[in-house]
């Protein structure tokens, strides 16, 4: 699972590298600390937070940059189709730095995925 995703560095004048960090397993231990000291009231909330960490950290890579091309399409009020033109304008709008070409492959695994 990732907390952040985002666009950094650039690999040349026209690329801009997408980094997946994952830290799934750094949450979860958290949760089972927090699980292990936790009163009865907190514990079902607790318990609820650590099935959908799990559940999220069950993803893989391309997985986890097609829900991040969606949130960012979604903030960006863009309600069409994934791997349209206008998919790949409204990404680059909400993400200044992605290039061209790496907008359009997000947008097109992001539809298949």
């Amino acid at each position: 699972m990732s907390n952040y995703m985002g666009v950094t560095g650039m690999f040349g004048k026209r690329e801009t590298a997408v980094v997946v960090l994952r830290d799934a397993d750094a949450i979860a231990e958290s949760i089972r600390a927090a699980l292990a000291d936790a009163s009865e009231a907190e514990r079902p909330g607790l318990e609820r937070a650590a099935a959908l960490v799990a559940a999220a950290a069950e993803g893989g890579d391309a997985e986890l940059r097609a829900r991040w091309v969606r949130r960012r399409l979604a903030d960006a009020g863009y309600e069409g189709e994934l791997d349209a033109v206008a998919a790949v304008k409204s990404l680059r709008q909400a993400e200044p730095g992605l290039s061209l070409v790496a907008a359009v492959q997000l947008t097109k695994e992001a539809a298949a995925t």
